[in-house]
């Protein structure tokens, strides 16, 4: 038990630290968060919790393919924010952007054989 509580807090510390980073500057804040620190974090837990290598390989390369369309939530949200739009409907229509971009993506990939 005390482990998965660990688990939640040091992610929850991670995400408040890097909004508090961003409140005074986006630059570093940005920084923070694009370093895949999630994934780094997430691939610990992982080996902690099973030891097993050939898992981490294939969440490590799952997560490769996947980080192309993550990035259309980055493209979309500040077009949408600059052209004036509500910040929650830009959100909203930024992660709908964002699903049907894995959508296409594992469509893509599947196409060239690589199934996740």
């Amino acid at each position: 038990m005390w482990y998965y509580i660990t688990k939640v807090f040091v992610s929850a510390v991670v995400i408040v630290v890097i909004s508090e980073v961003a409140k005074r500057s986006s630059v570093f804040g940005a920084i923070m968060a694009s370093v895949p620190l999630i994934s780094v974090i997430a691939i610990i837990w992982l080996y902690q919790e099973t030891g097993d290598v050939t898992k981490i390989s294939i969440l490590a390369s799952n997560i490769f393919w996947l980080v192309l369309p993550s990035l259309a939530l980055f493209i979309t949200l500040p077009i949408l924010l600059n052209m004036g739009l509500h910040f929650y409907l830009s959100l909203l229509i930024a992660v709908c952007v964002t699903v049907i971009s894995y959508y296409f993506m594992l469509l893509a990939l599947r196409s060239f054989g690589i199934d996740l």
